[in-house]
Parts: structure tokens; sequence; C-alpha cells
């Protein structure tokens, strides 16, 4: 059996430390900004995960649900709260999946999705943008729902 010389183990050991510091000082890396989201993030090992299923706006007081811009606005308020109670940010959003439907008028209301979206985003408040996909569908299983999003979000602990 080799005797390890002591100076050699040390040596070894602070290697190995400074390899731990760097695997532990990685980073979520976003790239390719457009306007609304980037086009790619990676999330490097031993990232914390929270995913928050599909969710729609509440009615209004009147009944009414509102248009597109309104519930886009209420369903990420509702997100904003939920990760705020758990010790999250919407900074820590790194993907958006909306499933929208068409309003009365068989029109889909993307600008007032986007109207919304960017008031959560790409913001002073929160620079950070996500990846994200928006998908048109025939119907949603709440009745007055115009759009039902889900979001994911990571942070690094």
């Amino acid at each position: 059996m080799h005797r390890i010389n002591k100076s050699i183990f040390v040596a070894i050991l602070i290697t190995l430390s400074g390899a731990v510091a760097v695997v532990s000082a990685q980073e979520i890396s976003r790239y390719n900004e457009g306007n609304y989201f980037y086009t790619s993030i990676t999330i490097p090992p031993g990232a914390e995960t929270m995913y928050l299923s599909g969710s729609g706006a509440r009615p209004q007081a009147d009944g009414t649900w509102g248009g597109m811009e309104q519930q886009t606005v209420n369903t990420f308020s509702r997100f904003k709260e939920t990760l705020e109670v758990q010790g999250w940010s919407m900074s820590d959003v790194v993907q958006v999946r909306a499933f929208a439907v068409a309003g009365d008028d068989d029109e889909l209301d993307f600008a007032g999705f986007n109207a919304g979206y960017s008031q959560f985003f790409g913001t002073d408040e929160n620079p950070n943008k996500p990846v994200r996909s928006f998908v048109e569908i025939k119907d949603l299983v709440v009745d007055g729902w115009l759009v039902e999003i889900e979001i994911r979000a990571v942070r690094m602990p």
C-alpha cells in the first residue's frame, strides 16, 4: 500500500474544493433574447424547480371574465402571489406555456396576451424573460377563459 505525502493530500483536497465551488457557482443561462422571451435557457445541475399547474383568470366582481389582457394579468398576478408565498419570484420563471381560444368575435387576441404578459417579464422590476409557447386551441375547460397558462420556475440554491 502506498502512503500519500501529507502535502499532496492537502493539495488534492484544495483542488477538489475548488472544483466544488466552480460547480456551485454555475448560473442559469439565457440565449437569443427576443421582445418577449428567450429562445433557449440552460439550467445547470443542482437547480431547484417549481412547476405551477395550468390556471386561468377568476371572474370579475360583476361575473364577467374580461378580455385577454385582463385575464392574462389576473392569471400572472395569482402566479406571482403563489411564488412569493413560497419564497420565489417572477424572475425565477423560466418557461411559460399559454393555451388560448378566440373570443366572442372569433379573433384570437394575441396582442392582448402580450400586453398583459409584458407587465410581468422584461420590466424594470423583473428584467428576466422566460422561454415561451403560445398555442391556439379550440376550447378550454372553464367557460369564459380565453387563456390557460402554466409556468416553470427555477433557481439556484
